[in-house]
C-alpha cells in the first residue's frame, strides 16, 4: 500500500511495521492499515503532508505512544478530542463548551 508521495524512507518504514505486526500474528489486511497509519502520522508530524489533522500534529508520535491508547482506554481514558467527536456522532447538544469530565459524564463513560 505505499503510496507515490512517500519517500524511501517512509517506504521502507511502511515494510518495517507491516512486518513486525504480521510477525506478531496480526493479519495482513489489518498490518498494512496500521503501517499506513503510523506512516501518514509521522509524515503529517514531520511537516511532510499537504493536510494534517489537528490531533495528528499535537498527539505524540505513535512509536513514542506505544499503544498507550489502542483501543482500551487507559488510566486517563480517552483524550477530550476523541470524546468530543463521539459526542458530534451522537449529536450532544452543548458539547463545545463541555469539559473532558462533563463529555465522560454525557457519553455515559
Amino acid at each position: 500500500m505505499p503510496q507515490r508521495a512517500w519517500s524511501k524512507k517512509r517506504e521502507r518504514q511502511y515494510e518495517h511495521i507491516k512486518e513486525s505486526q504480521e510477525s506478531r500474528g496480526v493479519g495482513e489486511d489489518r498490518a498494512e492499515e496500521i503501517a499506513a497509519r503510523t506512516v501518514n502520522k509521522n509524515r503529517a508530524q514531520s511537516g511532510e503532508a499537504k493536510q494534517a489533522s489537528r490531533t495528528s500534529t499535537d498527539d505524540m508520535s505513535p512509536q513514542r505512544r506505544g499503544g498507550k491508547r489502542s483501543g482500551r482506554p487507559g488510566p486517563r481514558g480517552r483524550t477530550r478530542d476523541q470524546l468530543y467527536a463521539e459526542a458530534r456522532k451522537k449529536g450532544i447538544k452543548g458539547r463545545s463548551s463541555m469539559t473532558k469530565k462533563q463529555l465522560e459524564d454525557a457519553l455515559g463513560d
